[in-house]
């Protein structure tokens, strides 16, 4: 039996390099036991402001044999989305590296798919789900357990080796495998996510006040910004980079070779002047296959507004 999930484990990890994830990192299907106090108190404080969502299928984010009925493994990847261009900032709004491109939860899902086809042919039968920051799957819990990276001050993971421009996504399965050990934290005495945060989202070490998130006002806020944000959006009109593009680890990033997450060229054009006079028209145009979707037409000229 322990040849055989070693095997598998091999050719998962090794499949997962082929279709161009980063990292693969396994862990045992189980109850998060660390996790549930901390989530409990982060709902409980109102850190998730208005993300109502946070607070469903609390069962289910801890403990995943409750989404995949016989689940043993959590197979946890990691896939590139640091850009080679970046967003001209001069005279600009500011956008997410992530949402540079296309929507990641298409793309990425896409590859699990084909990726899990494969596994499949090689493996044969078994029962699995796929996720991609789409499903109440603590990710960054799952990907610390299986050795993928540590959690950062900023409540990003974070690697050594690629730093944390990164999606995460997982094959939960009821194959027996390999568990990896988890690695250590590298974070020390640094403090320049906290110190960077123009509201004070983080307070305290791997806790992240989502409420007052630039990202949170930008993206999963669907009324008016509130005054709080007055004057520290930064330029940030979808998402925020702030507390990763500070982050010393993030010098080690290296440019993905994803196409659908190339820069869109429509968006270099575009400048502060061409966005406040944004049309429905053409927002559709330049955001057709874009997380930005997210934040609708009307989400999108409510954070233009609040920005000077």
């Amino acid at each position: 039996m322990h040849a055989k999930t070693q095997y598998f484990s091999q050719i998962i990890k090794s499949t997962a390099r082929r279709f161009g994830f980063q990292s693969c990192g396994i862990s045992r299907a189980e109850f998060l036991e660390d996790e549930a106090p901390r989530l409990e108190r982060w709902l409980r404080e109102g850190m998730h402001g208005e993300m109502r969502y946070m607070e469903n299928y609390f069962d289910k984010r801890l403990d995943p044999r409750l989404l995949v009925e016989g689940a043993r493994s959590v197979i946890s990847l990691s896939y590139n989305y640091f850009p080679e261009e970046i967003l001209p900032e001069e005279g600009n709004y500011k956008i997410a590296k992530y949402a540079y491109g296309e929507d990641y939860h298409e793309v990425i899902k896409a590859i699990l798919r084909e990726m899990c086809e494969h596994l499949l042919e090689e493996i044969g039968d078994f029962h699995f789900r796929i996720f991609t920051d789409s499903a109440p799957v603590l990710e960054r819990a799952w990907a610390k357990r299986g050795g993928i990276g540590w959690v950062g001050k900023n409540s990003n993971l974070i690697t050594k080796k690629h730093g944390s421009f990164y999606f995460l996504a997982e094959i939960i399965c009821d194959l027996e495998l390999e568990p990896d050990p988890p690695t250590t934290d590298h974070c020390g005495n640094c403090r320049r996510c906290i110190d960077a945060c123009p509201t004070g989202a983080i307070v305290s070490e791997k806790v992240v006040d989502g409420s007052k998130c630039i990202s949170y006002a930008t993206i999963e806020l669907k009324d008016q910004i509130p005054d709080f944000f007055q004057d520290k959006m930064e330029d940030w009109m979808f998402g925020c980079d702030i507390c990763q593009d500070v982050c010393p680890w993030n010098r080690f990033s290296q440019p993905h070779s994803q196409p659908k997450f190339y820069l869109n060229e429509k968006l270099t054009a575009m400048r502060k002047e061409d966005w406040k006079e944004l049309t429905e028209e053409v927002y559709a145009e330049i955001f057709r296959k874009s997380p930005v979707k997210r934040a609708k037409f009307s989400g999108l000229m409510k954070n233009i507004k609040n920005l000077p």
